[in-house]
């Protein structure tokens, strides 16, 4: 009975052993693979970094030019009205008194009351 405890045990812990050392190597392809992402990504954020120093300097001229055309719109809005409204023709108001216009198709009939099976009266 004893020696079958003390086998049972040993191979208790050498497949407890086994276990760890799969779980282990798992992680570590996992970190490896982690690892090698990280290391593309920063290649990536070199490339950009060198391509924004490369762009830099433009932004400035391009935020004073930006700065003057968004200065320049209200004067340009203004203007466009003004040659819409010198354009657009007027139209001739009624001489005569009229109705208010009714829909075509006469009086409006709501489907909801045959969905429900009512019948007004």
């Amino acid at each position: 009975m004893t020696t079958t405890l003390v086998v049972l045990t040993v191979v208790d812990i050498v497949l407890l052993i086994a276990g760890l050392a799969f779980y282990l190597f798992w992680v570590g392809s996992l970190l490896a693979r982690v690892a090698g992402n990280l290391e593309d990504c920063a290649e990536t954020v070199r490339k950009i970094v060198g391509h924004a120093e490369l762009i830099g300097p433009g932004v400035t001229h391009i935020n004073r030019t930006g700065g003057v055309v968004a200065g320049a719109l209200p004067l340009l809005y203004g203007m466009a009205e003004g040659i819409v409204v010198g354009v657009t023709p007027k139209p001739e108001a009624p001489t005569e008194n009229r109705p208010p216009a009714l829909p075509a198709s006469g009086r409006r009939r709501s489907r909801l009351h045959d969905a429900v099976g009512f019948a007004p009266r």
